[in-house]
Parts: C-alpha cells; structure tokens; sequence
C-alpha cells in the first residue's frame, strides 16, 4: 500500500519540527535516509542558495552515501538545524568511518533553507539545532511508510509562493518497472504558482487535470491579493527546495542527473524560476533496492521523467495544502481559500 509520499520509498522517513506563533513561523524537516545511507546527489539553480555540505555530493568526491538531509527554514541562519541532526546520528554511529573504532563517524548531512525570517513577525525566530534534532526524533519514531504531513509544517511553515501561502508537499509513484519514485518540495518560490489570467494553478494546467475558476472568484481572488501583497514590504527572497527519492540503484552520477533533471518539475510550477533571489535547491537518493536493466542503458529515462513529474504533483499538493496566514509578519492567503477545493 503506498501513500503517494516521500515514505513509499522504502526505509525512507520524513520529520517535522514546527514552529508557529509568539513571532514564529519557521521550522525544520528532516528526510532520514535507511541505515547505512543512500547514494546522494544535489542540482543547485537558483541565484541565491543557502546550503550546507553540498560539495561533498559532487560524484568527483569521496562521500558516496548520507544518512539524511535537511530541509530547513531561516535562511542561512537555520543551516543550525543540520547540526542537531549530526549529533543525533553520530550517537548512534551512523555517518562516514573516520577511525578503528565504530564510534569514529562524520555524519555527513547536506542541507539547504529557505528564506522566510520575519514571516512570524520575529526576525530573530528561526531553526537552531534543537530544531533539527526534534525534527529527525520524529522520522526516526515515524513507521515505515508513514503518511507525511503537507501544507504549513515543518520547513514549509513560513513559505510563500509569490503573493500566496506555501508550504511543504509530497508524491510518488511507481513506474511499471516496479521502481518508486517520489519527491518532497518546499514550496517558497518568488514566482508565482498561478496562472494570473486565469487563476489556475500552473502544475495543474501540465498535469491536464484543470477546473477553471469562475470569472468573478478569480476578480475576488485578484482584488484581496492586492491588498494583501500591500502589507508584505520586504523583499521577495525565496527558494523552491525539494528531495527526489527512488528505491533504483543508481550511480552518484545517474543521481545527480535526477536530481538535475527533477527541476523541470519546478518550472513546470513555478513562473519564473531560478531566479536570483531564489536559491532553488534538488537533492536526490537512491536506495538502491532495485537494480536497472543493465542491458538497457536508457532505463534510467522513465526514472528521470517520473522525478519531474512528481516535484510537480508535489509543488502542487504543496499549495492547495497551505493554511492562510494574517499576522504580524504579512498576510498570506491560502489557495484553497481564494479558489475553494479542486
């Protein structure tokens, strides 16, 4: 039985620490890769990135496998966060062996954050490494396959996706060669997910799957938009974070061509993308359960486009799941408010 989530890929969980009200609105979530690891990659697009360790994933390098990453709000201030979750997994031994003794580890774990200080009314609130480690506590007690919660949690509880409310999604599915592939994206884009003549959601228009507004919801829609956008003053610094998972066994570098390629997914989404002011972010991992066809070098293809198409249904899922936000830090209306349920 599969969840459409990040968790049907198997021996993957997913964690999240939230922080909302008192000038909060930020947090941490953390994908815990099996023990022992998974082979990593990571894809950097936007002008602006806040990361950690990503140059240890360059397929040039020595670390092959990481044991989780981390999706982080509060900008590079919340980069914190990844420290909590290195000490978590160096107590219990999982990281790179350093030394003769087991307990010689460098957990290596790459991370990256999205902007969104202030949004609580706070710009001091944000991620610290308590955060990170409440955040990998709750994957590490989540059962296998476990729903993942979406919307306004963990590291997409401040996002905003232009003048709308973000915040965290998720999908899969499993191609007919049995693989999975899944994505979970923090949706905190400068762009717009919503097609303004219309006030359809980009991802739905590629997915096919569309209800068009009526004319006078989306002249509402327009109308509180305007005002709302009046009240958030400060710039629109941003980033689209996302982790593409499959249970494949690829190579660090067929990994890090999915997690290139996975960014079609967030332009598919997202209008514009990349921009400076974002720090678009794509890491992937590769359990490695299942084997590709070796005498079929294309295999890899279907597993490229499906990591596309799931960044895509999870940006999605990402915004009709956000909660409204009107609080001292801005106000954020949600999409399912301003258009009702698909």
């Amino acid at each position: 039985m599969t969840v459409d989530a990040l968790t049907d890929v198997a021996g993957v969980r997913v964690g999240h620490a939230t922080r909302r009200g008192r000038g909060w609105l930020t947090g941490t979530t953390v994908v815990l890769a099996p023990e022992g690891g998974a082979v990593a990659a990571v894809d950097v697009r936007g002008g602006g990135p806040g990361t950690k360790e990503t140059d240890a994933l360059d397929p040039r390098n020595l670390v092959r496998t990481v044991e989780a990453v981390v999706l982080t709000g509060g900008s590079a201030y919340g980069l914190d966060a990844a420290s909590g979750v290195m000490a978590w997994l160096e107590e219990r031994g999982r990281g790179v062996r350093v030394g003769p003794d087991p307990a010689h580890v460098v957990p290596v774990v790459p991370a990256a954050c999205v902007f969104d200080l202030g949004r609580g009314g706070d710009f001091r609130a944000r991620p610290d490494a308590a955060t990170g480690r409440e955040a990998v506590e709750a994957a590490a007690a989540s059962a296998p396959g476990a729903p993942v919660a979406e919307g306004c949690v963990g590291a997409g509880t401040g996002a905003t996706v232009g003048p709308v409310k973000g915040g965290l999604g998720t999908a899969s599915t499993v191609l007919d060669s049995g693989v999975t592939v899944a994505a979970l994206v923090v949706a905190n884009a400068a762009g717009s997910a919503v097609d303004p003549e219309t006030g359809v959601l980009y991802g739905e228009l590629f997915q096919g799957r569309v209800t068009y507004p009526e004319r006078r919801v989306h002249e509402a829609a327009r109308e509180r938009l305007a005002g709302t956008a009046a009240r958030n003053t400060p710039p629109p610094l941003n980033t689209t974070l996302a982790v593409v998972a499959t249970d494949a066994d690829l190579s660090r570098a067929q990994a890090q061509k999915l997690a290139g390629t996975a960014h079609d997914g967030i332009a598919r989404a997202v209008r514009p993308v990349h921009l400076l002011n974002d720090g678009d972010t794509v890491f992937a991992l590769a359990t490695g359960a299942r084997p590709l066809d070796a005498g079929a070098p294309l295999a890899l293809n279907e597993i490229l486009a499906a990591g596309a198409d799931q960044v895509t249904r999870a940006i999605v899922r990402a915004v009709r799941a956000a909660g409204s936000v009107d609080g001292p830090g801005g106000a954020w209306p949600a999409y399912g408010e301003l258009y009702g349920p698909r």
